[in-house]
């Protein structure tokens, strides 16, 4: 039976589109899963090149904004691409993100120093916001609710493959050729992406509606305020600490802008922000529980190669295996959701999702110190299984509760709460265990420590160089400091299942047309 038969079903006050009429040609879904892949590549297969980077062009002190700048740039242009592809239709705003993307990476192979190669990088991050956003808008057009999740999985598959080829072929080009080949490499994907799309996409035919006038004002106003309040987050206590003057003035400039917004907002007759996203409670809910899965991701992402790395001693090839079987149960578990979903229903197995990953990742503070190398890799299997039912059943249920001229908002403001909850995340996250060391290393028993947190990494790099008791004491420091990371990862699953239990409707008021 399929889940429509299980979710109550609802009217909008979207426009709808006729419902595919079969699967879409071959080409079309290799087209996006090739768009999908430039995205998905581009952040793993740069940072393995960054040593050679800075070698050559220089700007260590900066060269974080190589990935800062992309992401922030994908994070505010989401909404706005949305919004656009609702009212222009998706297919133009693909390409017009495609032929951007290919403009970027262009530009990033002729950097001639760190300022520019962090400007073309944005510029890839403006067309990437593009391409994420649409694809994943397009995977809902194009496929009725029963085929959906087998297109998502697809999609997962795209991700988990990068996470694992995009080390690698970084690496060997960066090795054995330039860095510079790592962005001209694109040119080729991107145009027969581009090509590709063009001559075999063809949208569902759309029923007749009114189509307002562009909200250029608004998406210049999101773009902005996202900009200066994820330039704030992205910076706070790495740049300068929290409560300095830099912090709380781009805080209040980002107030300012948010209020702006609002009153533009409330003018606009086909606003790039529309309250509905949260006045209707399922996409509320989703949008909610989508921010909290980015801020517990940091933990896995971003401090599991840390631990593997600086607590178990493995080498940075060790370290991404530890991360990378993840990538690799994620999607397996989202194919199988489908089977959940349908006889619970979309709530009830994000729910179970979710609160498996409470689970493994509490269990992460229950480690032996030292860990042997494959609980910790046992642990992220069983996360990627878990997120799996977590994350899929709210994409592919919150698409179905709306028709098409609502579908590229409602998606790209799921996508917009996750990339900021990992932005808020990691900010917050770091702040745990920044405390974390400096509480342990200012009443450390031994003698030899680092004086001061910006000397902890070279520490850990270089253990030979400490005292033995000082080496050891400081890796069960960083292990502590981990440990209260996956507590506040737990804590945002955890808010996540509260989320779906309190917000959530027990039964997504899914389409008529989308009962399929």
């Amino acid at each position: 039976m399929l889940v429509g038969a299980r979710e109550s079903a609802a009217g909008t006050t979207g426009t709808a589109a006729t419902a595919p009429a079969g699967r879409p040609p071959g080409a079309v879904v290799a087209s996006l899963m090739l768009g999908m892949a430039l995205v998905a590549l581009e952040g793993t297969v740069v940072a393995t090149a960054v040593p050679q980077i800075v070698g050559d062009l220089g700007g260590f002190s900066v060269f974080s904004w190589l990935f800062s700048g992309y992401l922030l740039a994908v994070t505010v242009t989401l909404p706005v691409y949305g919004k656009l592809s609702d009212t222009l239709g998706r297919k133009p705003v693909l390409l017009f993100g495609t032929g951007l993307f290919l403009a970027g990476s262009l530009l990033c192979a002729s950097a001639w120093n760190m300022a520019a190669l962090i400007a073309f990088r944005i510029v890839q991050g403006l067309g990437g916001g593009a391409l994420q956003g649409t694809i994943q808008t397009l995977a809902a057009d194009l496929y009725p609710l029963a085929e959906r999740p087998r297109i998502q999985a697809r999609m997962s598959t795209v991700w988990a493959t990068s996470a694992v080829a995009g080390p690698a072929i970084g690496g060997l080009l960066a090795s054995y050729a330039h860095w510079r080949w790592i962005f001209l490499v694109n040119l080729p994907l991107a145009a027969l992406a581009l090509w590709m799309i063009s001559r075999h996409l063809v949208e569902p035919v759309r029923s007749p509606g009114r189509r307002g006038p562009v909200d250029w004002a608004g998406a210049v106003g999101v773009f902005a305020c996202g900009g200066v309040l994820l330039f704030a987050l992205v910076q706070g206590g790495v740049a300068w600490p929290w409560l300095s003057a830099p912090s709380l003035g781009l805080f209040a400039a980002g107030a300012l802008l948010a209020a702006l917004v609002v009153g533009v907002e409330r003018r606009a007759e086909e606003p790039i922000l529309p309250g509905w996203v949260w006045r209707r409670r399922t996409i509320a809910a989703v949008n909610l529980a989508m921010g909290a899965l980015g801020l517990l991701m940091v933990a896995p992402m971003v401090f599991m190669p840390t631990y593997a790395q600086s607590v178990l001693g493995l080498g940075p090839v060790g370290a991404g295996l530890v991360m990378s079987v993840m990538t690799l149960s994620w999607p397996i578990s989202a194919a199988f959701s489908q089977h959940v979903y349908r006889r619970i229903g979309f709530r009830n197995t994000a729910a179970l999702g979710i609160s498996l990953a409470a689970a493994v990742l509490f269990s992460f503070t229950l480690l032996p110190h030292p860990a042997r190398p494959w609980q910790p890799a046992l642990i992220m299997l069983l996360l990627g299984g878990a997120l799996g039912l977590f994350q899929l059943p709210l994409i592919v249920g919150v698409q179905s509760t709306v028709g098409w001229a609502e579908r590229g908002t409602t998606t790209a403001s799921v996508l917009f709460c996750r990339q900021v909850g990992q932005s808020v995340g990691a900010a917050l996250l770091a702040a745990v265990a920044n405390a974390t060391l400096a509480a342990r290393l200012a009443d450390a028993p031994v003698a030899g420590l680092p004086g001061h947190l910006d000397d902890v990494a070279k520490a850990l790099e270089q253990p030979g160089l400490l005292p033995q008791a000082a080496a050891a004491y400081l890796r069960e420091a960083v292990a502590v400091a981990v440990e209260h990371i996956f507590l506040g990862a737990t804590a945002a699953a955890v808010a996540a299942l509260l989320i779906l239990l309190l917000v959530a409707p027990r039964r997504f008021p899914v389409l008529p047309d989308q009962e399929q």
